[in-house]
């Protein structure tokens, strides 16, 4: 029989540094001894909010393929997004 050579991939942070044994020993150690959470920084993922504070409620509505690329042309040649022009539109129209 053969024998099968395990290859293991060297463990990287996000950043691409080389995780070394000491690392990974020094990690393991403070995972056992738990982990003191409120001392942990809440870190908020996805879009930050529209209105400063809170999240921004999601608005969506459907629209013709015509004036959906209406839409496409007009962000494009502003260098605005569909939903920037969508928003303006209906802050508009709630104005008047």
């Amino acid at each position: 029989m053969a024998k099968v050579k395990a290859t293991l991939k060297k463990a990287k942070t996000k950043s691409g540094a080389d995780i070394d044994p000491q690392v990974t020993d020094a990690l393991a150690t403070e995972a056992e001894r738990g982990y003191d959470l409120s001392r942990a920084r809440r870190r908020r993922v996805g879009r930050p909010s529209l209105g400063g504070r809170g999240a921004s409620p999601r608005v969506s509505f459907r629209a013709t393929p015509e004036l959906y690329r209406a839409a496409q042309r007009q962000a494009k040649k502003e260098g605005r997004t569909v939903s920037d022009l969508a928003r303006e539109a209906v802050a508009r129209y709630v104005k008047s």
